[in-house]
């Protein structure tokens, strides 16, 4: 019986590309992931990578925005619901382009944080790609230490 596998001999090794092949691969991992989950998993916007900290007087949110113009970002705050999103533009290139992983194109990311925070008092700013926004609790909501006595 024949082999169901298809065998290719190449007589030398020097035309193999394991980078060509692992691409092919992940375009394949693709288009099989569109077609079994289809709108679930949709491929338009993107998340960047967010730390959360929880301080004793705010919470400080940082987000990884690398090419990211600072006016092309906003950041908004209602009731306790922290928004951040903007948009990442295409930047214009003058070669052909052989390969894609960096995302561009709208982003969004949106964090509910516990009641108790001084909108009026956020602070954002942008450095070396990364968007800082601090958020301060109000004295209600502030940890306060409380000094145990003997009886």
């Amino acid at each position: 019986m024949a082999s169901l596998i298809p065998w290719r001999r190449e007589s030398a090794l020097a035309e193999w590309d394991p980078f060509r092949e692992l691409e092919e691969m992940h375009e394949r991992m693709g288009r099989l992931l569109d077609r079994t989950f289809g709108d679930w998993l949709s491929t338009e916007g993107w998340l960047p990578m967010v730390d959360v900290e929880e301080r004793d007087d705010a919470w400080v949110i940082e987000a990884d925005l690398p090419g990211v113009e600072r006016k092309d970002v906003t950041v908004e705050l209602q009731d306790n619901q922290l928004s951040i999103h903007g948009e990442r533009k295409e930047r214009e290139r003058s070669g052909q382009l052989r390969r894609r992983t960096r995302r561009t194109g709208r982003f969004e990311y949106r964090l509910t944080l516990p009641s108790g925070v001084e909108g009026d008092k956020v602070q954002a700013s942008m450095a070396n790609g990364v968007l800082t926004v601090v958020v301060p609790k109000s004295s209600a909501a502030q940890r306060k230490r409380i000094e145990v006595k003997s009886s």
